[in-house]
């Protein structure tokens, strides 16, 4: 069974969609077969560097929401995220363009480290203040998990694996895909959003029985 996921390494709930599909792979009887594989999708392609924190400001001016609904809605995020192991630091988050973590999760993909790197680039930036526009934060975090980062290095310079990135965002834009996270299973399930462990246990059986 093949898994794909479409995803932003700043979204709260792409990191928190990505954990529960984890915990509900757990019980999943085939899960030794299971092909999970990451898509690029940039929430926005045109971000540039903002100072640390400010992040509820952040939320009410980009909805248009009074400042204290734009804490309480982030706040149960982060509420409901606790409850399978993550700690978001909204007050640390350096908001940035994420186009040189997602060419850089292509590098580990190639690497055969895909998934143990963007788990590592999503704490870094939900639970650590990484700044992932930043290619010294991005080569540490790679070292962390055994990249080459003399490699990577060279690759991010020369946008190696830029057209890939794109290429997702194409293939999202064809299939309709307009938020995230998005998941397909098996070429056959949908799931959209951070849905409940039990939804993603009834959509993984629903693919299977397929």
């Amino acid at each position: 069974m093949k898994i794909e996921i479409w995803s932003d390494f700043v979204c709260p709930y792409c990191y928190l969609g990505e954990k529960k599909l984890e915990k509900a792979l757990e019980t999943f009887e085939d899960k030794e077969n299971i092909e999970i594989t990451f898509k690029s999708f940039q929430l926005n392609q045109n971000e540039v560097k903002h100072k640390q924190g400010n992040y509820y400001n952040f939320i009410s001016n980009k909805y248009g929401i009074p400042y204290e609904l734009a804490k309480e809605r982030m706040d149960a995020i982060k509420n409901e995220a606790s409850k399978v192991g993550l700690n978001y630091r909204y007050d640390i988050m350096i908001r940035n363009n994420t186009s040189l973590a997602h060419q850089a999760a292509k590098f580990a993909k190639d690497e055969g480290k895909e998934k143990i790197f963007v788990d590592r680039i999503f704490k870094g930036y939900f639970e650590e203040g990484a700044d992932l526009g930043d290619l010294k934060n991005i080569l540490f975090l790679a070292g962390e998990v055994g990249l080459n980062i003399n490699k990577l290095e060279n690759v991010l310079k020369e946008k190696s694996f830029l057209s890939e990135v794109t290429e997702d965002q194409e293939d999202a834009s064809k299939l309709g895909i307009n938020g995230v996270p998005f998941f397909i299973i098996n070429d056959k399930i949908a799931v959209s959003g951070a849905q409940s462990i039990e939804h993603f246990k009834g959509a993984l059986k629903k693919a299977a029985e397929m």
